[in-house]
């Protein structure tokens, strides 16, 4: 198949992306439901060593976001890293990476959608699941449909309530910690005792001891940065990628050790790790702890105990709207990639008068909007089984990500062309990564996450056979 050549004039994607949306988008591609909510199961299977495993995760993930940096930075186009494996891999490749991508963000717009409902159940629980699900689909598609500035702004506010919520969070439990408030439980003690900084030795008789728990944990913590790839989504709509990319890139892994690692070394250190369960994290933790808090403003005694649930729900409300907002737009972009190749049927680059693809976000949307009749129909098991079906289309991205990196750089090389971003330790960073997603897979298989492993050689069996039903009608059309 040949490659399709980007479009022009009316009819191709505009730069409306300005440096403080792509600093934004990026930061809140690290920052979702995860980092409030998720971390829980994995604080229960490792304790205190979780801090070390997020550390870990977010130096992959930082590696990862690099090697992406340097191709888009390079050729700053539609379809981004499916561009990238179609032209330097090969063309199944272009053709699964993107439409792994594309599926990928479906299941997470399903899951995202459903979340909503739950969090708007929260406030009103006469209201059906479905009914939220449906009625944030309606509107955060339609904001998406007026113009690719419309999603920066949006995003860009989404990421300030995120990451003001985190930054509070930190501040408020660095002064509980150290004032007193939070009672004699609140020591940095806590990072230790209880079995010491590695507690749990997932495979040992008592459950005492070694890193086992920590691998396990890893396999779910790796998850909380599916996401970070945006930035590489954005670039063909972005002023000035060469400058505003690699500084949103640069600081991924700033942030991480930031609202991920330092927020966790104080929240941890608030209260026993082993009062954490599956279903709560340390955030939850913070807010529990401010019942019966006051302080006096202007002379009034303010009292948090009415309000600390209500915040928590708006700011994991905001966490999924942001996820959701981001996954209309990405999804888009990579069918409309996807098209651009021939990958896609050549409707789907088709762009209204605001330079969106809108037919391509329509079909992502319908595909999408499944999850209001999943919701409907099993609302109690939803979540879950829309959540455990993205495990095995992420480490595919990853994993083509970072060959098609190897790939990249070896044609660039063979060219003697250098770089304007080249990426960290080329070409042991690449290794690393792909032991470590490897890994992954071993440890999901040994700790009992079998499914999501088996789906992988069945879902890139599919992906072939699609591959050559595509190749098998095109070379009937040119005969």
């Amino acid at each position: 198949m040949k490659q399709v050549e980007e479009q022009t004039g009316e009819n191709k994607l505009k730069r409306g992306l300005q440096n403080r949306h792509i600093q934004l988008i990026a930061l809140g591609g690290a920052i979702g439901t995860g980092l409030f909510l998720g971390i829980g199961p994995a604080a229960v299977l490792a304790g205190p060593s979780v801090i070390l495993g997020y550390a870990l995760a977010g130096v992959i993930a930082f590696f990862i976001m690099r090697q992406l940096g340097e191709m888009v930075v390079e050729e700053p186009v539609s379809g981004s890293f499916s561009h990238f494996a179609y032209k330097y891999w090969g063309s199944f490749a272009g053709f699964a990476s993107g439409w792994n991508y594309w599926v990928l963000y479906i299941l997470v717009s399903m899951s995202e959608l459903t979340a909503i409902g739950v969090y708007i159940h929260f406030w009103w629980p006469e209201i059906p699941l479905w009914t939220s699900s449906l009625f944030f689909f309606v509107a955060i598609n339609a904001l998406n449909l007026t113009s690719v500035k419309v999603y920066g702004e949006v995003e860009f506010w989404f990421s300030i309530v995120k990451v003001v919520a985190i930054i509070a969070m930190i501040v408020f439990g660095v002064y509980l910690l150290f004032s007193g408030s939070a009672g004699e439980q609140a020591t940095v003690h806590n990072l230790w005792n209880d079995g010491g900084f590695f507690p749990k030795g997932l495979f040992s008789s008592d459950g005492k001891g070694g890193f086992q728990g920590l691998f396990a944990a890893i396999a779910m913590i790796m998850f909380s940065f599916g996401g970070l790839e945006l930035i590489g989504i954005t670039a063909a709509e972005a002023e000035r990628p060469e400058k505003t990319i690699p500084k949103a890139t640069n600081q991924v892994i700033y942030r991480i050790l930031i609202f991920y690692v330092g927020a966790l070394v104080i929240l941890f250190s608030l209260s026993p790790w082993k009062n954490i369960t599956t279903d709560s994290s340390p955030f939850v933790m913070v807010f529990e702890t401010l019942k019966g808090f006051q302080f006096n403003l202007f002379g009034k005694t303010i009292y948090f105990t009415s309000v600390i649930a209500n915040v928590l729900n708006l700011i994991v409300l905001t966490a999924a709207l942001s996820v959701y907002n981001s996954c209309v737009y990405s999804n888009s972009r990579m069918l409309y990639g996807l098209a651009q190749q021939g990958n896609a049927p050549a409707f789907l680059s088709k762009l209204n008068k605001n330079h969106v693809p809108v037919k391509a976000l329509l079909i992502s949307g319908i595909f999408a909007a499944v999850c209001i009749v999943v919701n409907k129909l099993m609302p109690e098991r939803a979540l879950g089984i829309l959540m455990s079906l993205t495990v095995s289309s992420l480490i595919i991205n990853w994993l083509m990500i970072s060959i098609t990196h190897l790939k990249f750089r070896k044609n660039k090389n063979a060219e003697q062309v250098k770089t304007k971003f080249p990426s960290f330790i080329y070409p042991l960073s690449n290794y690393i990564c792909l032991v470590f997603l490897i890994g992954i897979l071993v440890l999901m298989w040994i700790t009992g996450m079998k499914m999501p492993v088996e789906l992988i050689p069945g879902w890139i069996a599919l992906l072939y056979v699609c591959y050559c039903l595509l190749k098998r009608k095109r070379a009937k059309q040119l005969i």
